[in-house]
């Protein structure tokens, strides 16, 4: 077997106990170690990618137990790509957390962000149902901690508030598995491929409850409305590099939308035929327009950017939703371009909370005031879809995919007035925070926001370089996106035909027999 298949996991999760139980009391060490373990993170991610591009689909048994009797991991193009984006994500996240002493802030950051890296990417891996509630938990067992790091009664309000909110879902998730394990007697997800065609019509009215509840936990991950309501307050509250990582716990929501209804409930499968189009994309249109109203309508920069975040699932939703492979194929172009700009926008909201608060109000000028200016100014343009950058290529392949869709009129209406909407807040929030600076001083804390925990201007970061460097790298990974464009969405085309060809799947998994 290919051991690189579970090394993404094994990693992290041998890494984050060392922190704790050997570095805890030596910040340094726990700074060298996390960083390294990043940096091996992602060249296993690159290993892996390289190994899954030629279109392999390879199948890791733990303990040597074939499907379904025993846990698999599964490696294919998606898999890989999602891996490497959550790698790709870390290093910036980590560089930053430690050039701006975030890490020093609480206890255990650390070992806590190794356990999240953990999850994630089992959650990408897994070929396994049940194993995905598994990793699920997992990653949000470390944010919880992620999410009260460094401390704050409104922080650990909203904390609770995250715990509620994601509890709930979890045991919805779980309902769904004993529906579904009740029906099938599986939950490997290539033999619940099997066991779901193989069930007649009239059979089914059960399992299309537990694909219905499925599909809700998975847009509760998601953010998508009418489930988004946890997202704004947890996001804002969190300290905004944990914030930045937690961009690719959404777009956990999407992979698993797109794994568990490619393979498991196709599109060939009567009983939840329409269950995406006719449900999901109107959610994932009105997910993008209160996303684009709360950008324009909030008084707090950290909030503002966690409207982005939902803005940003809309978009990708919408492009899910359409379920073709030229659409999906969009979709997974975008998952990576949103991930980073959402990125970069909360470590440029931290940058500019960190001096003069996150009031979105003319206030005295701060400190490297025209470069954090340029940074919030790329963000902006990535988030809001505007040339030169890949967030533009991102939303015109999305709406070309829409083109001849039943709904393709409400779809172009939707992304356009909502990237203009978009537009329009970023602008207005840079003018203020930026431009309309005034000589007296003025209170941080917005009247409107009274539910936002700022933090409050401090000493300059005992790293500021490293800082900046970590928010350039976001920035340069955008960049790459758009020029290397072209060889990106020839993998994404490759991966949406390679889901849309589930057999490849069950046979890699299952056996050619069956």
């Amino acid at each position: 077997m290919n051991h690189w298949i579970v090394a993404p996991i094994v990693l992290p999760a041998i890494l984050a106990p060392f922190i704790i139980m050997v570095l805890r009391y030596h910040l340094d060490l726990q700074r060298i170690f996390s960083v390294a373990g990043v940096v091996g993170l992602l060249g296993i991610a690159l290993t892996i990618t390289a190994q899954a591009s030629g279109g392999d689909i390879q199948v890791y048994e733990l303990g040597d137990w074939p499907a379904p009797f025993g846990i698999v991991l599964v490696l294919d193009r998606m898999s890989a790509m999602m891996v490497l984006l959550t790698a790709l994500l870390a290093l910036p996240i980590v560089l930053y957390a430690i050039g701006s002493g975030w890490d020093d802030r609480g206890k255990h950051f650390h070992a806590l962000f190794h356990f999240q890296l953990m999850g994630v990417c089992g959650a990408f891996l897994t070929g396994d149902a049940f194993n995905l509630f598994v990793f699920f938990e997992v990653l949000l067992i470390a944010s919880y901690g992620l999410m009260t790091h460094g401390g704050g009664a409104v922080r650990l309000k909203a904390g609770v508030q995250y715990v509620t909110y994601n509890l709930l879902g979890s045991t919805l998730f779980l309902f769904a598995l004993g529906t579904i394990y009740g029906v099938t007697g599986t939950l490997n997800m290539a033999d619940l491929a099997i066991r779901v065609a193989e069930i007649p019509p009239e059979d089914t009215a059960l399992l299309r409850v537990g694909a219905v509840l499925l599909l809700l936990v998975f847009c509760i991950k998601a953010a998508v409305l009418p489930l988004h309501f946890w997202l704004p307050a947890s996001y804002a509250n969190a300290p905004l590099p944990v914030a930045a990582l937690f961009a690719i716990m959404t777009k956990v929501g999407a992979y698993s939308i797109l794994r568990v209804y490619t393979l498991v409930f196709g599109p060939d499968v009567a009983v939840t035929d329409g269950l995406i189009g006719d449900w999901l994309q109107p959610a994932a249109l009105l997910t993008l327009a209160v996303g684009a109203i709360g950008i324009l309508g909030t008084q707090h920069i950290a909030r503002m950017v966690a409207f982005c975040a939902i803005a940003s699932m809309g978009t990708l939703l919408i492009a899910i939703s359409l379920f073709d492979e030229t659409a999906t194929a969009a979709a997974l172009y975008y998952v990576y371009h949103s991930t980073l700009a959402t990125a970069l926008m909360f470590l440029v909201a931290d940058l500019v909370m960190q001096r003069q608060g996150g009031a979105i109000e003319p206030k005295p000028p701060m400190a490297q005031s025209g470069l954090i200016s340029s940074l919030f100014f790329v963000g902006a343009i990535a988030m809001a879809g505007m040339p030169p950058l890949s967030g533009f290529i991102g939303k015109l392949l999305v709406l070309d995919a829409a083109r001849d869709a039943p709904d393709a009129n409400a779809v172009w209406a939707v992304i356009l007035i909502g990237s203009f909407v978009t537009i329009v807040g970023l602008a207005r929030a840079g003018t203020l925070i930026f431009w309309k600076s005034h000589d007296a001083k003025i209170d941080t804390r917005s009247e409107h926001e009274d539910s936002e925990e700022d933090e409050p201007p401090s000493a300059p970061e005992p790293q500021p370089a490293l800082a900046f460097t970590s928010v350039f790298g976001a920035v340069f990974g955008l960049v790459l996106l758009t020029l290397f464009a072209g060889p990106a969405l020839e993998y994404t085309r490759k991966t949406a035909e390679q889901l849309f060809t589930p057999y490849q799947y069950i046979t890699a998994v299952m056996g050619r027999e069956e």
